[in-house]
This record gives C-alpha cells, sequence and structure tokens, in this order.
C-alpha cells in the first residue's frame, strides 16, 4: 500500500482539528481545573449529567496524586463509603480487612479507568494547559471563566499574552495550593479571602470533614479535593482517595443543581 500523504498533510491536519476543538471549547458549562482525583471524579459525574465539561492539566498526564501511591508503592486505599464510585467505573479493588473499612486499588487501574469514564460521558481534557488567572465580573460578585496559557510558555519564562475560556462554572481540582482559590484571593482582594493551607495528617477526619465542605466558594467557583482542605484548613489524608472520589461526586452535584436553577 503507498503513502498517500507527506509532513503537509500531518501539520495540516492537526492544526485543523485542534483548532476546530479550541474554538468549540471556549464557551463551556464546566470547566474543571486539575485531572487528579476529584476533578476526573467531577467531570465525569457532570459530563454524564449532559454538561459541556472541559478538564485542563497542566502536566502531560492525569491522576494528579493517585500516581506516586503511598511513597512509590503502586498502591493505594479508598474506604468503602465509595465504594459505589469504584464499583461505577469498573475499578477492581482488594478487602483489606473485613473488620477494616479499607479497600485496596491499583493507582494505574485507578487513573485510566477514571479518566476513561470521564471521556467516554464526553468530557473533554486538554494537557499541557495551566490557568494563570479568572475572568470576573462585579455587582454581584461572580467568575465567569479562566484565563489560560500553555505550560511550555510559562516554564520558558517568556511573556506571552494568554487566551480565556468562557464558564458558568469553574472548579478548582488543582490539590494542596488550592491555585484558582488562591489566585482569586490574591487579585480580588476586596472578597476578603484567604487560603491558609492544611493542617497536619489526621486521616479519618480529614475523610470525613473534606467531603462536607466541598463547594461553592463563590458565585461560578467550586472547589473539589485537597484544595477544600487548603481553603479551610482541614488535616491532610495521604494515600487514601475515598474522600477525593466522594468530593468529585458532591461537588457535580452541588455544580448541577445551581446550573439547573
Amino acid at each position: 500500500m503507498s503513502v498517500s500523504f507527506d509532513e503537509r498533510d500531518i501539520t495540516r491536519a492537526i492544526i485543523k482539528y485542534a483548532s476546530q476543538d479550541l474554538i468549540d471549547l471556549t464557551d463551556v458549562d464546566v470547566v474543571i481545573v486539575g485531572a487528579g482525583p476529584s476533578g476526573l471524579t467531577a467531570g465525569y459525574y457532570l459530563s454524564k449529567k449532559g454538561f459541556k465539561t472541559l478538564i485542563l492539566e497542566r502536566r502531560l498526564s492525569l491522576g494528579g496524586g493517585i500516581g506516586g501511591g503511598g511513597m512509590l508503592f503502586h498502591r493505594i486505599v479508598v474506604a468503602k463509603n465509595a465504594k459505589d464510585i469504584l464499583d461505577e467505573i469498573g475499578c477492581k479493588y482488594d478487602i483489606y480487612d473485613e473488620n477494616i473499612s479499607l479497600l485496596v486499588t491499583s493507582t494505574s487501574e485507578l487513573m485510566i479507568k477514571l479518566g476513561f469514564s470521564a471521556i467516554n460521558n464526553g468530557a473533554k481534557l486538554l494537557f499541557g494547559i495551566s490557568v494563570e488567572d479568572v475572568i470576573y465580573r462585579d455587582n454581584p460578585s461572580r467568575i465567569t471563566g479562566v484565563v489560560t496559557q500553555w505550560s511550555a510558555v510559562q516554564l520558558s519564562g517568556l511573556h506571552v499574552d494568554p487566551l480565556m475560556i468562557k464558564a458558568r462554572a469553574v472548579i478548582d481540582a488543582t490539590g494542596h495550593d488550592a491555585e484558582i482559590i488562591s489566585i482569586v484571593a490574591k487579585k480580588i482582594k476586596e472578597l476578603g479571602m484567604s487560603v491558609p493551607g492544611e493542617k497536619s495528617m489526621y486521616a479519618s477526619k480529614g475523610e470525613e470533614v473534606l467531603v462536607e465542605k466541598t463547594g461553592k466558594i463563590i458565585d461560578g467557583l467550586y472547589a473539589t479535593g485537597m484544595a477544600v482542605a487548603a481553603y479551610y484548613n482541614l488535616p491532610r489524608m495521604g494515600p487514601i482517595f475515598s474522600s477525593m472520589l466522594l468530593s468529585g461526586k458532591r461537588v457535580a452535584e452541588i455544580v448541577s443543581s445551581d446550573l439547573s436553577k
């Protein structure tokens, strides 16, 4: 079979379809910043409900803190209260002890199946894109989108102006640094926000209160996962990921309810 293309065709095909995708994604229902466990879970449930959902990840891979496991061991634990989510995405697990509410699963399987589930339900996931600012409106105060830049441009130290994405809801799923909430706290000072960071380890308590605190920060801006812990000064949990999954599901429920009003 003869080759019927040249290098120009490869370039044109990539630019044509990538440009079409990017134009379509300049206006979405939900932008999720961070493709870690809570961000992917939120993306799965929101896209499943039919919302136009875009997940932005500054790295070239997904999964966030899942991949490191516990001190680079390729296993993590999930409490049994998140068992239904594992079952729903088809992620296998072992029961650690019948009398202890822990399940053990594979880091790679959880990452891959969370990502597949979100994408398979219609969520779009773009790698190598960082969020450097938000779009803001006042009277009343509201976040209406994100300001984006190629991660490679940021790493290069070059000054290149960004491009913007409009969204009805922005979810901070950036993890321990709560990067989007921190931007809002720093730049929109009249809101009186601060990000104290997470407390030291108290796994069982952190698992419980994190899901309770998941939700809206201000109109248009929501937090899930460890961004919640950073904003509310909650305990850290380490390599147990049930609250990450449950927080992602919870924020999807809250955003879905708000956008349906």
